[in-house]
């Protein structure tokens, strides 16, 4: 941590300091989280309450954040829609993997691609903004429904009928949940011929402000490219890296983030 912080330094941390962990703080234990002062705390806290960005429970003496966050959410939301955060991302990993970058999201319980761009590959692989394909076949699709809401993935596992699509398509519900299991444990998706013979794909999910899911970032490799062990983990790291910085555009924070 950045010694000798000025008095704006020592306020952005204290309201940092609020997360979804720890909602609400008392001064004491505030000042011994952040290594300030009770007197610094105080006069910070006393201040944001002054301009509603932080409440004060008359209880507990414990504060919260303030209602003036509403504000600033609502302009969050207008001013970094997903749609306009992500194509400056995608291009740069076009450029960086070689290979074709999508956006997806569900729409009426398919996949469907709401942004892409193209490998400038001369073997490469398509995907057409507004192409749907179902919530079980192929990597985009599975990760989606992976880091879906559980009452979300739980209907529509026992609504939906799992038709092959090719001879690699996931047909039987217990091995798909066992694979949207293990995808949310190692936090991304893979597939190879499960939709389209010859290509295989890499996707790993986009989070908003609250941890939830908002998109999943995918890239389509032909299958001569995606059996290189080398390049496929390249991709990877750069899909992950790349989900991981668009999600923190969105407001995500991780763990360490937040602590």
């Amino acid at each position: 941590m950045k010694q000798n912080l000025t008095s704006i330094e020592k306020a952005i941390r204290v309201l940092l300091a609020f997360d979804q962990r720890h909602p609400s703080w008392g001064v004491r234990r505030l000042s011994e989280h952040l290594g300030f002062s009770a007197a610094t705390v105080q006069r910070i806290l006393s201040t944001f309450k002054d301009y509603h960005l932080v409440d004060q429970d008359t209880a507990t003496r414990q504060y919260r954040l303030g209602a003036a966050f509403y504000h600033f959410i609502q302009t969050l939301q207008q001013s970094y829609p997903i749609t306009r955060v992500a194509p400056e991302f995608m291009r740069r990993l076009a450029l960086k993997t070689g290979e074709t970058v999508h956006l997806n999201v569900i729409e009426d319980q398919s996949r469907v691609c709401i942004d892409a761009v193209e490998s400038n590959q001369a073997l490469k692989a398509s995907m057409p903004v507004g192409s749907r394909s179902p919530l079980y076949a192929g990597a985009s699709s599975k990760c989606l429904l992976a880091f879906s809401e559980p009452a979300f993935r739980k209907t529509y596992l026992e609504n939906t009928r799992l038709v092959p699509i090719t001879a690699n398509t996931i047909v039987d519900k217990n091995k798909l949940r066992s694979e949207l299991k293990m995808i949310r444990n190692r936090g991304y998706s893979q597939s190879l011929a499960e939709r389209n013979p010859g290509l295989g794909s890499l996707s790993t999910p986009v989070f908003n402000h609250q941890g939830a899911l908002l998109a999943a970032l995918s890239l389509a490799i032909p299958e001569i490219r995606f059996r290189d062990r080398d390049h496929r983990k390249f991709c990877l790291a750069e899909v992950i890296a790349t989900a991981r910085r668009i999600s923190q555009y969105m407001g995500f924070r991780t763990g360490e983030e937040s602590s």
